[in-house]
């Protein structure tokens, strides 16, 4: 049985870019928000560090531009990155509006900042080291206090539904996990903003739940991705049996905090002048290597040199979490490793989250705007969220007034009759691509291994396309389904760069290419790099 429900604006994700799009669209406007699982368990209720933005008088737009376009490896859209820099103050200023409790301290701007890997100063604002909760809990909380906006949860995304000649989105199919039923939104505008895909990787920071939905289904249905070859690997996730996943902030590094090897030696000094304060690309490969150099299982994180009451105080949830796990961190190093953490390339889209498909619209990790290029800025994807969803609620406004008529989506018919018995085949398949990503796709790569990926991820994409249309839908399958297609991507991106830039680095292209250029990809077209990098 298939529900049937109309809205203006459909959104489908929970993080910042929803809701703060969601939030920011008129109050008159009738919104439906979905989440795939319960609204504060993406990434961003996961994310410790901050919001960079330019708030002390020390500091200057020019500045984290710079900053931005260094790390971002000459790909990074300076254009873009000025706007979406120059709302900063604006950005925080609504926040805190919200409800936000950003920590405070005796400094001139009121708030407490700290200083993250590549920026040039402190300007990460935060609320200790649960920022992201903070502002998920707060944004939340706003959302359940509008009478225009329905949140539905436990619903996954199954694939956008289109007018009959391609060319405008009309609405989305989704899967009622709980219900175990199918609903079809209709709505004058969609927007895609449920995440990255870093899900497609055996180590992650992330939920299970990054599975590049958001990505796989606009390109079924016919737009360009771009830039995604670049996989941000945070260079340290705690190594322990009991979490699989627990990120250690950047915060800790911006604080004093010191990588070493397990004799207790230090080694990033001699990778880069910056030392632990290194872009994160610079800091992976490094402890990749010193890894596979000393065959050891981890290196470790140390900040057990500051005081102790500076460390809780700073750093309580970290220091809990570790607690948990029997490390106290004010007396012992962590054992960390890096894990795939951010998805830098994804859906292309203008600084007003437009993508090529009319009334559809992607804002947060699932979107390509340029911001990044090679190398995400440590925070700067908080503040890329709430910028663009500014940009694109403001946008799917005007569009809205005054309000237009709704489409009518026709019957989404499944041919997916068979019951596949438990979802072990989807869960081993699931593994199966996670470990190749990793061997073969993830911090060093080679043309060999790319070439491995490529014919192995085919063959798992033509098995879940398979079991997509014989088997009852499931959430495994789902998944499976837009990671086997997201991972393709992933491939096609790595091997058409023929060289070395930010987060990809090829041993059999190790040089730096002559020209910058965006890898983009065209659903039916071969014409991988054709846009040079502005």
């Amino acid at each position: 049985m298939q529900q049937r429900l109309s809205y203006d604006v459909v959104i489908i994700g929970s993080g910042a870019a929803g809701l703060t799009t969601a939030l920011r669209l008129p109050a008159t406007v009738r919104i439906a928000l979905i989440s795939k699982g319960s609204p504060d368990a993406g990434a961003t209720c996961w994310a410790q560090g901050g919001v960079a933005a330019v708030l002390d008088s020390n500091d200057h737009v020019d500045q984290h531009v710079q900053d931005t376009l260094a790390a971002g490896g000459g790909l990074s859209d300076a254009s873009v990155a000025r706007h979406i820099v120059s709302h900063g103050r604006e950005s925080i200023d609504w926040l805190i509006s919200q409800g936000v409790p950003f920590t405070t301290d005796g400094q001139a701007t009121g708030y407490h900042l700290t200083r993250e890997g590549g920026h040039s100063t402190r300007r990460i604002i935060h609320v200790a080291d649960a920022t992201g909760k903070a502002i998920s809990d707060t944004l939340l909380a706003q959302v359940a206090s509008k009478a225009n906006i329905d949140l539905f949860t436990h619903c996954q995304a199954i694939d956008l539904l289109t007018s009959d000649d391609g060319t405008r989105c009309i609405g989305i199919c989704v899967f009622d996990l709980q219900q175990e039923q199918t609903r079809i939104f209709s709505s004058y505008c969609t927007v895609l903003a449920c995440g990255g895909a870093s899900g497609a990787y055996l180590f992650t920071s992330n939920s299970d739940g990054a599975s590049g939905d958001g990505i796989a289904m606009a390109w079924r249905s016919g737009c360009r991705v771009a830039n995604l070859e670049f996989n941000q690997f945070h260079p340290t996730c705690l190594y322990h049996p009991d979490s699989r996943s627990m990120l250690i902030s950047e915060a800790l590094r911006g604080e004093g905090g010191l990588l070493k090897r397990p004799d207790g030696s230090c080694f990033m000094p001699g990778y880069d002048p910056h030392a632990e304060l290194a872009p994160r690309d610079i800091v992976a490969r490094a402890m990749d290597r010193e890894m596979k150099q000393l065959g050891a299982p981890c290196l470790y994180l140390d900040i057990s040199h500051k005081p102790a009451a500076f460390i809780r105080t700073h750093f309580p949830t970290i220091y809990q979490r570790c607690l948990s796990c029997g490390i106290n961190i004010t007396t012992e190093p962590i054992p960390v490793v890096p894990a795939a953490h951010y998805t830098c390339g994804g859906i292309v889209v203008d600084q007003h989250g437009q993508t090529d498909i009319r009334g559809l619209f992607a804002v947060g990790e699932c979107s390509f705007t340029g911001l990044h290029g090679a190398n995400r800025l440590a925070s700067n994807s908080l503040l890329e969220c709430f910028v663009l969803a500014r940009s694109c609620a403001n946008r799917i406004g005007n569009q809205l007034s005054p309000a237009p008529d709704l489409p009518s989506p026709p019957e989404w018919q499944p041919s997916h009759q068979t019951q596949c018995g438990d979802d072990g085949v989807f869960t081993q398949n699931l593994k199966n691509l996670r470990r190749l990503m990793w061997d073969n796709v993830g911090i060093v790569r080679t043309t060999s291994g790319l070439q491995k990926a490529m014919s192995r991820v085919r063959l798992l994409q033509a098995a879940s396309q398979r079991l997509y249309r014989d088997c009852t839908i499931s959430k495994n399958l789902l998944e499976l389904r837009n990671l086997t297609l997201v991972s393709e991507l992933i491939v096609r991106c790595a091997m058409a760069r023929k060289e070395s830039r930010g987060l990809h680095y090829s041993l059999n292209y190790p040089a730096l290419g002559a020209v910058a250029k965006n890898t983009i990809l065209t659903p039916g077209q071969r014409a991988w790099r054709t846009q040079a990098a502005i």
